[in-house]
This record gives structure tokens, sequence and C-alpha cells, in this order.
């Protein structure tokens, strides 16, 4: 195993290397920004010519975060072995053309396949970017840099509902594709001009063992994404956990005899990986639940336009930031293990307060209760990445960064899976008896309720929401005890890169 140390930076870094880090965060915004977007279009989606179905319309949405989370890992290590700049300019590259595609899709199915495209140029950006970021700092300052990466993807699905309103505002659902098509080209003409190479790991690609982890994944994100449709019992959705399960338990055999295998399970005998990669799904989780039910209580509760609604949770965002770029100076002081409990915690307290609002809750309040998740998140985030990039070689740095983001997808689709299902049934549930066989969305049972109703709806919003944020505000709860007792094992002092 070797490295090309030529196109190694000198030890204080690359003189560009702020100018580097900015770039690279403005692409993992783009890529995750669209994840965010595209749920803001979904009435405008609706209502097209094109006349999806309820079911197309979930693969118009998940066609993309599939393909995204499955091919992360197996592109981390693409990057690590061809170079992580040619990887970044081919997935912007693929993203445009994705984009593109659905700007201009006839059809559903080119609709959906241009989306998938764009997931697999989102695959090869992610890993690319972060990796770029620790190999142009030195080591002293990698961990304030990580930071900054993590705040800009922590940021991105606020960012992704900011701007996806303000288009949404003046254009159609296509409008979010003509606008991210030319920003992925400028991104990738920056890219070309400013990001400097970096060195190979000279290993095989590991194509067998990406086939077995992609399969792997595909089985669960499609028993998760299913599973509030379907049923989580139905035949279907344990098939796909079935196949995650027997997949895994494969790759695992596998990978402990391979030479080169693209993720050595080895790797998670060491607590602070366990440790980031929980943590970052179970921080996602909530994340992500977060944004399933704002878009619908400020906009069906309290009655806020989509670019109103987008923009009013850009507090959010400006607080993760700011939070963001001391987390790693607070973990150096204190140690990783409490800062990240700390965190963890206060995003479930954020979580805890958010499900005490309601029709009457005045904006200022709602603001400030989100701005207590964003400090939760700026909190651990930052902490929990420099986990997992930490334990990996720094020649691996792409795989690192691929984990990482793969483990943020899970705990997206979990999310809104987990929230999507406890507020169907509790929204149904609360539903007068009349409206019930109206229930399949919010938007529908307001139309089939009389003026009289109305109330009663919103009420049932309210409530299936608040239901949601507690069980999730739960999950982050316990998480931190998970996380807190596995770094504890390493005496919470492990320092930043």
């Amino acid at each position: 195993m070797s490295v090309h140390a030529a196109l190694k930076p000198p030890e204080t870094g690359h003189p560009r290397r702020t100018a580097i880090l900015a770039l690279m965060s403005a692409c993992t915004v783009l890529t995750i920004a669209l994840v965010a977007a595209i749920n803001l279009a979904l009435p405008s989606l609706a209502a097209d010519a094109l006349r999806p179905s309820s079911s197309r319309l979930l693969w118009i949405v998940d066609a993309y975060v599939i393909v995204f989370a499955c091919l992360l890992i197996p592109a981390g290590a693409f990057g690590d072995r061809f170079g992580r700049k040619g990887t970044l300019t081919t997935g912007l590259a693929v993203f445009a053309l994705g984009c593109l595609l659905c700007a201009v899709a006839p059809s559903i199915p080119l609709l959906i396949t241009g989306r998938a495209l764009s997931g697999a140029g989102a695959a090869l950006v992610m890993p690319a970017t972060l990796s770029i970021v620790v190999h142009v700092f030195p080591a002293e300052r990698r961990g304030q840099a990580i930071a900054t990466w993590t705040a800009a993807t922590g940021a991105a699905g606020v960012l992704g509902n900011i701007g996806g309103g303000l288009v949404l505002e003046y254009f159609s659902w296509r409008g979010l594709f003509w606008a991210a098509a030319p920003t992925a080209l400028v991104m990738l003409l920056l890219v070309a001009g400013l990001a400097p190479k970096a060195g190979r790991h000279d290993s095989p690609l590991d194509l067998v063992g990406s086939g077995l982890l992609i399969t792997a994944f595909l089985g669960l994100l499609y028993g998760i994404i299913e599973g509030p449709g379907r049923g989580w019992t139905s035949g279907t959705v344990l098939g796909g956990f079935a196949v995650a399960a027997v997949m895994l338990a494969v790759y695992t055999a596998y990978a402990l005899r391979a030479r080169h295998p693209v993720v050595d399970p080895r790797y998670f005998r060491d607590p602070p990986l366990r440790a980031g990669a929980f943590g970052v799904t179970v921080t996602f989780l909530g994340l992500f639940g977060l944004f399933f039910v704002n878009a619908q209580f400020l906009q069906y509760v309290k009655g806020y336009s989509p670019v109103v609604t987008g923009v009013a949770i850009g507090p959010m965002a400006v607080a993760m930031i700011v939070v963001s770029r001391r987390g790693a100076g607070l973990a150096e002081r204190f140690g990783p293990a409490r800062v990240i409990v700390a965190g963890m915690l206060t995003i479930a307290a954020g979580l805890g307060l958010l499900s005490l609002v309601d029709v009457s809750t005045p904006y200022v309040l709602y603001a400030g209760y989100l701005v207590v998740m964003a400090i939760g998140l700026g909190l651990c985030l930052p902490a929990l990445s420099t986990a997992i990039i930490a334990a990996v070689p720094p020649e691996r740095a792409g795989l690192g960064s691929g984990l990482n983001s793969a483990t943020r997808e899970v705990g997206s689709a979990l999310g809104v899976a987990i929230v999507g299902t406890i507020m169907t049934s509790r929204f149904t549930t609360a539903l007068p008896a009349p409206l019930r066989d109206h229930a399949s969305s919010v938007a529908a049972t307001l139309t089939a309720a009389g003026p009289g109703d109305r109330d009663e709806v919103v009420d049932a919003v309210a409530g299936a929401m608040a239901a949601g944020y507690r069980v999730t505000a739960v999950v982050l709860a316990c998480g931190a005890v998970i996380v807190g007792w596995w770094l504890r094992r390493r005496g919470g002092a492990r320092k930043s890169p």
C-alpha cells in the first residue's frame, strides 16, 4: 500500500485552503439542499400535467436519496483510488446532467431517471469534498476545517428549504432543476481552477465488496422508505430488511478475508468510529424528522406560503454555522464525549420544546426552539464527523468521508420514515370519523373538510406533529447515552486529527 507522496500538501497546508474550504462546502450544500428543496415542490409536481400518482411522487423524491446513499462508500473509495479532484469534477458534471434531464423530462420515468443520475453525481461529490478539505489543511487546523464543512452539511437542508421556497414562489418545480444545473457547472469550473490534486491510494477497487454493500444499503433504504406506506410488517418491507441483514453478514465474512476490502470491518472495533457513525445517524434522524414536520406545520397550521416557510427556518442555519465554528474548540477543551453528549441532549430538548407548539404559538418563540436544536447540532456534528475521519488512515480520507455521508443519508431516511409513520397514525386517529377516509395527506383532508371541520383538522396536524417530535426526542436522548458510553471507553479525550 502506497500513496503518491509528491501530491501531499506542505505541512503548513495549502496557501488557498480557505477558498478551497468555502468551495468544497458550497459543493456539499448544493447536493444536500436539493434533497430538502424537492419536498417543497411536491404540490407543484402533483398538479403538473405529467399527473404523477402518489407512489410515483414518492419515487421522484426517493430515487435521488437511494442512489446517493447506496453509492457514497464506493464513491469515496473510488476517489481515493483515482483522485479526489477528478472524482469531484466528474460528480458535478453527472449531477448537472441529471438536473438538466429532470428540467426537460417529458415523462415521469425520465424524471425519475434524472433524479437517480443526479444522486449518482452527488455520491461522487460528497466524499471528495471532505477528503480534499482534509488534504489541504495542516493537522492542527484540520478539526476546525472539518467543523466548518460539517456546519455546511447541517445547514444545507435549511438552505435548501429557503432557496427552494424562493424558486417555487415564482416558478414551477422544473425551476429547481434549471437553477441547480448551471450552479453545478459553475462550481465545476471553480474546482478545476482552484482545487489541488490530492494523493491517491494504490489498492485496487473492491468491486465485489462494493456490490454487496450497495445491495445491503438498497435493501435497508427500500424497507425504510416503503415501511410507512406498506406497513412495517408487510412482506416486501420485511424482505428489504432481510436482504440488508443477509448482505451485510455476507459482506463482513467476505471483507475479513479480502486483501483490500472497500471498508474493513475491523475499523468498527474502534469505539470512536462506532460512536461517530451511530451518532451521525441518530442526529440526522432528528434533523430530517424536523424538516418533514416543519414544512407541514408552517404551511398547514400557520398558513405560511412556501417562500415564507423556507425563510422561517433561516435562524436555524445561522445558529448552526455560528456554533459549529466553536464546536471543534469546545471538543478540544472539554473532550469530544462531553460536547457530543451535550449536543445530542440539546437537540432532544429542542425537539421536546417544538412538541409544545400549536396554531397560537408566535413565530419568535418557534424560531427560538429551532435555535435550541441548531445549538445542539453545532456542538455534536463536527466532533462526530471528526471521530469517523480520525478512525481511518489519512490516505483513505475519501472512504471515511463516504462512511460519514452514508450514515447521514440513512439517518435522514429513518427520520422521515419514523416521523411520517407516527404522524400518519396519530393524524388519522384524531380526525372526525367522516374525514378519516380522506387522511392520505393533510392537503386531501383539508380539501374534503367543510368550514366547520378545518379547525379540527389543524388541531389533528398539531397533535400528530407533537407525537412525532416527542418520539424523536426520546431516540436522541437514548442515542446520546449510547454514544457517550462508547466514547468513554476511550476516556472521552480523543482529540481532533
